[in-house]
């Protein structure tokens, strides 16, 4: 056999019908082009994300990293004032 005659799938054990083998490849396809769509995008930095001003996650009060320590001297106080 050659490079073009070798088959892309081959049965080795049972009898399967056609749409069981029609199932295999449009799964096969999909994982294929589910990886190349992550390839392609990952080159070209994935998705965008949102901008610091429209990211909904900076509402949420985290813990002192940074920002105004949770607890201690002066937490009441900036408790109210804007972050």
């Amino acid at each position: 056999m050659t490079a073009d005659s070798t088959p892309f799938l081959q049965v080795v054990r049972g009898e399967p019908g056609p749409e069981e083998i029609a199932a295999l490849v449009a799964v096969l396809t999909a994982r294929a082009r589910a990886a190349a769509a992550a390839r392609d995008g990952a080159g070209r930095g994935g998705p965008a994300r949102p901008s610091r001003w429209a990211d909904r996650s900076r509402l949420v009060r985290g813990t002192f990293a940074g920002e105004i320590a949770p607890h201690g001297p002066g937490a009441w106080r900036a408790s109210g004032l804007p972050r």
